[in-house]
């Protein structure tokens, strides 16, 4: 069996094939490295560059790489630039999935893993978000995933496709520091940019109905991620026809100043951070019930926030080497 992951140059998308390959399954990579990196890839994994929109390179990658499941995680991923640019984001992530889909089913394709997000749920009011809490998204990024999961859900009913829709909470760390994030576009790269810079981190709103008074949000280590696509993957090759949806976190919230607290210890930096007014659209609370994975496939976290921060560490440091401390 050989698993296509579309995106596996980027930075979830290299370590979905590392853990792939690690667990003994035959990959290729379809990705047109628009944000990913070539040199991520390992050298005995073939690569194939274009886009989900071009459905006979598809198709002809399939065929030629007798490709019996597809790991789909290549996607606009920018909250801000979907709001700007959201004919862009519905292009690439809603028609790119449709095309791809098309060539899937066309082809017999068994399998179906479809790299789908928390932010399909918005602003939910609740303590824990389950799979099945209702989806009320608030970007058009969000808006994209919630439509791809419908299509994925589609194909399942009407061609049999085995598929599982991944929910991802917030990701973070890395494997190796060469697999590491190079984007700064969530908390704790942002936190290392301030920080590199001598600057205090920015702390978006301290009046939350919260213990701090910050933002509480789920993290994900990326290795934990991307173990659990090997695990949803086997799932479905051994259960014909099944469909899951699932939560990917850790079930535990860490607030916004709790993680910029344990970022400045681990970098030996400790600047404290400056607070401004809130972000429009952030919900005071984010964290996944992480109980249905568990269930479905026995998957369960292996590491903590401090793994994350301090292996992404390592990451930027590669990159940006005068950042260190002492």
């Amino acid at each position: 069996m050989t698993w296509m992951i579309t995106g596996g140059a980027g930075y979830i998308g290299a370590h979905v094939v590392r853990a792939m390959t690690e667990a003994g399954e035959r990959t290729v990579v379809y990705d047109d490295l628009s944000t990913g990196i070539a040199d991520r890839i390992p050298d005995d994994v073939p690569l194939v560059r274009g886009s989900t929109l071009d459905g006979e390179l598809l198709a002809r990658t399939i065929a030629g790489h007798e490709v019996t499941g597809v790991v789909h995680l290549a996607a606009k991923k920018q909250v801000g630039e979907s709001v700007e640019r959201p004919l862009l984001y519905y292009r690439e992530n809603v028609e790119g999935l449709r095309v791809l889909l098309e060539a899937v089913t066309e082809a017999g394709v068994g399998s179906f893993v479809f790299s789908s997000s928390a932010a399909v749920y918005g602003m939910p009011d609740v303590h824990a978000v389950t799979e099945d809490t209702p989806c009320a998204p608030i970007s058009p990024y969000g808006e994209t995933k919630l439509a791809g999961e419908w299509l994925v859900g589609a194909a399942n009913r009407a061609c049999g496709l085995a598929t599982a829709c991944l929910r991802y909470f917030n990701v973070a760390g890395a494997a190796a520091p060469e697999l590491a994030d190079v984007g700064v576009y969530n908390l704790v790269p942002m936190v290392f940019e301030r920080l590199t810079d001598n600057a205090p981190p920015r702390i978006f709103g301290d009046d939350y109905d919260t213990p701090d008074g910050t933002c509480v949000r789920d993290y994900i280590h990326v290795v934990d991620l991307a173990e659990a696509h090997v695990a949803a993957a086997r799932a479905l090759r051994s259960s014909p026809g099944r469909r899951l949806t699932l939560n990917i976190g850790r079930g535990e919230g860490v607030s916004v100043r709790e993680m910029i607290d344990r970022i400045n210890a681990v970098t030996g930096y400790g600047l404290p951070p400056v607070v401004g007014p809130r972000r429009p659209g952030d919900p005071a609370r984010v964290v996944a019930s992480a109980d249905r994975i568990a269930t479905e496939l026995g998957w369960k976290s292996r590491h903590d926030v401090h793994d994350m921060i301090a292996s992404a560490w390592s990451g930027w440091l590669r990159l940006h080497p005068d950042a260190a401390r002492g």
